[in-house]
C-alpha cells in the first residue's frame, strides 16, 4: 500500500461537483472522461475510443467497449448521457455548468455512440469533457452520498472514507488501461507541517506532493532515504476581493493593495523561490498567455497616493491609526497563516489595517465560496483551457453557477468571453483571450500572486511517479516499490 500525505481533507469526490484541489486531484484516479491531458497538458482521448465533429456544432463519440465501472457493470452511452444531463441541470449546481449551457441536446445513438449537438460553436468543448463519468444508476440510488462512496472506472476504487482522517482507494483490476502496479492507495489528512514531515522521514507516509512545507525541504533532501521531484508548474495564486464591499469596490483601492505586496519578498522567504510571479491566471507555457500586461511590482510610494485619491488620506501620517480596516480569510494551514501575517505587515506599511482570520479547510472554503469574506487568498490549479476565465470571471458566473466569488461584473469583459468560447480559430482566440488578460490586470478583481513550482518528496524505492501540471495524481497507476 503507497500512503499520500494530504495537508487538507477533500470535501466531495463526485467529479460532477468537485471543485477543491484534493478531491479533484483524488477523483483523477478515480474517474475516466471523455477525454483526458497528459502530463503535457495536451488533451487525448480516454474512455473515447474514437471521435468527430461533422459539423461546427456536433460531436459524436464513440466509446469503448468493455470499460466496467468498479461496480462491475459495464459503461455505456446512457452512463455518459446522464453525467452530463445532471451536469446542465441547474437544480443540480454543479460549478461544470457553465461549460455546458450551450449544449442544445445529447442523442444515444447505440450502446457505445453519443451524439452532442450544440447550440453554436464552443471552442473549449473537448476540455469540458474530462469531468468523470459517472455510474446512472448508482448516482441515482445514492443521491447526494455518492459523492462520499464514489464509484468510477478508474485504476483504483473506493473503499473507505474517515473524513478528517484518510479516504483508502483499492486497486482495480479491471481498469482499461490495464490494473496499476500498487495493491492500495491510502490518502492521509496530516494538516500539521511537522507531523507530514516527520511521518514521511519515518516512513508512515510515502509520498507528499506540494504539501512539503518549503522551510522543510534542504533538510528532506539530506535524507538518503527520500528523493525529491520538482517541475515548473502552472497552478496560480491569489489575493481575492469581494467586490461588493464599499471599500474594494474602489479600483484604486485594489491597485493600491496591489503594489503594496511584496511578491519576490514572500518568494524568497517563506516559499523559498519555490514560485515565480504570476501576471494572470494563464501561465506562461499556456498558448493563450499574454505577458505584455499591467504589472504592479512593489512600490508602497505609489500605494499610498492611489489610496490617498480613493479618498482614503492617512489620519495620522506614519502614526499607528490606518486609513481603514480589511478582513482577511485564509486556512489554518502554517505556511497559510503565515502568508497572511506578512501580507498584513505589508499593508500595514501603506495604511492598512489586515486583520487575518484562519479557519478549518471545509469551513474556509465554504465562506468564500457563499461570499462571505472581504479579502482571502487562493490556488486555481491545474488551468490549460483559458476559458476560465468566463467561469470565474463572467456576470452569469456568480455562485452557485461558476466561480465568481468575488461578484465582478463587466459587460465588456463578458462580450470578449462569449466571443472566445465561440470562436474556434486559435490564433483568433489568443488576440480575444490577449484582450481579456489586458482588462483582467487593469481592473483588478484578482491580485496576481505567483505560480507554484510543483514539489514532491517520497521514499527512495518508489518508482514511476510523474508530476502533472496541475498536482494530479494520475501517475499513481504507474507506480510502484522498487525491490532492494
Amino acid at each position: 500500500m503507497l500512503i499520500v500525505g494530504l495537508e487538507g481533507n477533500p470535501t466531495n469526490l463526485d467529479p460532477r461537483l468537485a471543485t477543491d484541489a484534493y478531491s479533484v486531484r483524488i477523483d483523477s484516479i478515480i474517474f475516466n472522461g471523455l477525454m483526458k491531458l497528459d502530463p503535457q497538458a495536451n488533451l487525448l482521448p480516454d474512455l473515447t475510443e474514437s471521435y468527430d465533429n461533422p459539423t461546427a456544432t456536433t460531436y459524436r463519440f464513440h466509446l469503448k467497449k468493455g470499460v466496467r465501472f468498479h461496480s462491475g457493470r459495464e459503461l455505456t452511452a446512457q452512463d455518459v448521457k446522464y453525467t452530463f444531463e445532471t451536469i446542465r441541470d441547474p437544480s443540480f449546481k454543479s460549478p461544470h455548468f457553465n461549460s455546458f449551457e450551450k449544449l442544445k441536446g445529447i442523442e444515444i445513438i447505440d450502446r457505445y455512440t453519443i451524439e452532442f449537438e450544440l447550440q453554436e460553436p464552443f471552442a473549449p468543448f473537448l476540455t469540458s469533457l474530462v469531468v468523470g463519468i459517472v455510474p446512472r444508476d448508482i448516482a441515482e440510488q445514492k443521491g447526494d452520498e455518492f459523492g462520499r462512496h464514489p464509484v468510477g472506472t478508474g485504476p483504483f476504487k473506493f473503499r473507505r472514507w474517515v473524513p478528517g482522517s484518510r479516504i483508502e482507494l483499492e486497486a482495480n483490476h479491471e481498469c482499461l488501461e490495464g490494473p496499476p502496479r500498487l495493491s492500495a492507495v491510502l490518502f492521509k489528512v496530516i494538516p500539521n507541517d511537522t507531523t507530514r514531515v516527520f511521518e514521511l522521514k519515518k516512513g508512515s507516509v510515502h509520498l507528499l506532493q506540494n504539501s512539503v512545507p518549503p522551510d522543510s525541504l534542504k533538510y528532506l533532501e539530506e535524507d538518503p532515504g527520500i528523493k525529491i521531484i520538482k517541475k515548473e508548474g502552472i497552478n496560480y495564486s491569489y489575493l481575492g476581493f469581494n467586490l461588493e464591499d464599499k471599500i474594494l469596490s474602489n479600483k484604486k483601492v485594489r491597485q493600491a493593495i496591489a503594489y503594496a505586496l511584496n511578491r519576490e519578498e514572500i518568494i524568497e522567504y517563506l516559499l523559498k523561490g519555490l514560485a515565480v510571479p504570476a501576471t494572470g491566471l494563464l501561465a506562461p507555457s499556456n498558448w493563450a498567455y499574454e505577458g505584455e500586461v499591467a504589472k504592479y511590482d512593489y512600490h508602497p510610494e505609489i500605494s499610498r497616493r492611489l489610496l490617498d485619491e480613493a479618498g482614503y488620506p492617512d489620519p495620522d501620517g506614519k502614526g499607528p491609526e490606518s486609513r481603514f480596516k480589511l478582513s482577511y480569510r485564509t486556512s489554518t494551514i502554517p505556511l497559510r497563516k503565515r502568508i497572511g501575517e506578512v501580507l498584513a505587515r505589508q499593508l500595514r506599511e501603506v495604511g492598512i489595517e489586515l486583520k487575518t482570520r484562519s479557519y478549518e479547510w471545509g469551513t474556509f472554503f465554504s465562506d468564500i465560496k457563499s461570499g462571505n469574506f472581504q479579502l482571502y487568498t487562493l490556488t486555481w490549479v491545474g488551468i490549460t483551457e483559458p476559458d476560465i476565465y468566463h467561469y470565474i470571471f463572467h456576470s452569469s458566473s456568480i455562485p452557485p453557477q461558476g466561480a465568481n466569488r468575488g461578484r465582478y461584473v463587466n459587460k465588456e469583459l463578458d462580450r470578449l468571453l462569449e466571443h472566445g468560447r465561440r470562436c474556434l480559430d486559435q490564433e483568433k482566440r489568443k488576440e480575444i483571450y490577449s484582450r481579456i488578460q489586458k482588462i483582467m490586470a487593469e481592473e483588478l478583481p484578482y491580485v496576481s500572486l505567483w505560480y507554484s513550482t510543483n514539489v514532491v518528496a517520497m521514499a527512495k524505492e518508489i518508482q514511476g511517479f510523474e508530476i502533472y501540471p496541475g498536482g494530479e495524481f494520475i501517475s499513481l497507476r504507474k507506480v510502484y516499490f522498487a525491490q532492494e
